[in-house]
């Protein structure tokens, strides 16, 4: 049996916007919200390295309340990577400044996989304890949205060893050698699982499926090789009865599957409007995005107009028949991001 959402919870308004109720004010939260563009997270990183900063709970609660306490958006999303549950597993690698994660050694054969390690729980008890920390600061109306990377993203880094403009290893196994391609993606939705559940049983409102790199398969690909496992990541995390939300770049030809595979909430970036979006992807579930993280660099004025159109094609996907609107970036916050346009915009949301 699902449990129902606990009614302070409900009255969240990002909660209520994911769960087809009318929130008392129109959500806005920015994913990255919490890092590089935040001249107080600069300040709070010397010296440390961003995996250390990841197990550090003192620290994530530090850095996730930073967005909060400066910007009064309506969530916080805990402060972590995709690889954290990979490198608590045991995996060898690391985040390398400027390149992203690399993978001391890449998985591409049967061996390999069968080698990888299981998460087990206790590896991220730190994460947990950051939750509750996070949980006993956030003012009522705040949600706290826990997040892990989907198994098509992970195994990409695995793969391919590192970030990849081609995605060609990845590709080639998943086609060459299918069966090795399940396994390995199977093991990832397995370590998935259990860093999602952590994060849900130490308290989080709602969780996010980052599937990044999704917008390099065809619709073809990502049904046959990538969905099956998303569903099931999903599918294993919905008796908590918290909001799923799921998001890729480049995503707007997969739209409709990815709503398909469990998402209460799918993410769109800013290539396609949010009333087509919704078309796609099918009533009722909500949307969220899509303010272009380019455009926040140009003048207020144009900010303003630029955020004023995606709440209005928002509300038209609304009436579209999607359940609600949250409102966010179509992709997260750039590293030289003026913090205080951040603000504005949250202000400006407020208001409409």
């Amino acid at each position: 049996m699902t449990p129902s959402i606990p009614d302070h919870v409900r009255r969240m308004p990002l909660i209520a916007a994911a769960t087809g109720d009318r929130p008392s004010r129109r959500p806005v939260w920015f994913m990255r919200q919490a890092g590089r563009s935040l001249p107080e997270y600069r300040e709070l990183r010397v010296g440390r390295g961003m995996l250390e900063s990841c197990f550090d709970a003192d620290l994530v609660t530090e850095i996730t309340m930073q967005p909060v306490r400066r910007h009064d958006v309506d969530a916080a999303i805990l402060f972590s990577d995709i690889v954290v549950p990979l490198r608590a597993a045991g995996v060898d690698l690391d985040i390398v400044a400027g390149t992203g994660p690399v993978i001391a050694h890449p998985v591409r054969d049967r061996a390999a996989v069968r080698a990888l390690p299981r998460l087990d729980p206790k590896s991220v008890g730190s994460v947990a304890h950051a939750v509750g920390n996070i949980l006993g600061e956030l003012p009522e109306h705040t949600s706290l949205i826990g997040f892990a990377g989907a198994p098509f993203t992970l195994a990409s880094y695995l793969v391919e060893g590192g970030p990849s403009r081609n995605y060609e290893r990845t590709k080639a196994l998943m086609h060459g050698e299918p069966e090795v391609w399940n396994e390995l993606v199977g093991a990832l939705a397995d370590i998935t699982i259990t860093f999602l559940r952590v994060q849900l049983e130490a308290g989080v409102h709602a969780v996010q499926l980052f599937d990044s790199w999704a917008g390099m398969l065809s619709l073809a690909d990502y049904e046959r090789f990538v969905a099956p496992h998303s569903r099931r990541v999903l599918a294993e995390v919905a008796d908590f009865g918290r909001p799923r939300i799921h998001f890729g770049v480049g995503t707007g030809e997969l739209l409709h599957a990815m709503g398909e595979v469990g998402a209460d909430v799918v993410g769109v970036d800013w290539r396609i409007p949010l009333d087509v979006a919704a078309r796609r992807i099918g009533s009722g579930r909500a949307v969220q995005g899509n303010i272009d993280p380019a455009v926040l660099f140009a003048p207020w004025e144009v900010v303003e107009g630029h955020v004023r159109r995606v709440v209005a094609e928002g509300d038209a996907a609304v009436a579209a028949g999607a359940a609600g609107h949250i409102v966010n970036l179509g992709h997260g916050v750039l590293p030289s991001t003026d913090p205080d346009v951040l603000t504005r915009i949250v202000e400006l949301v407020h208001t409409l």
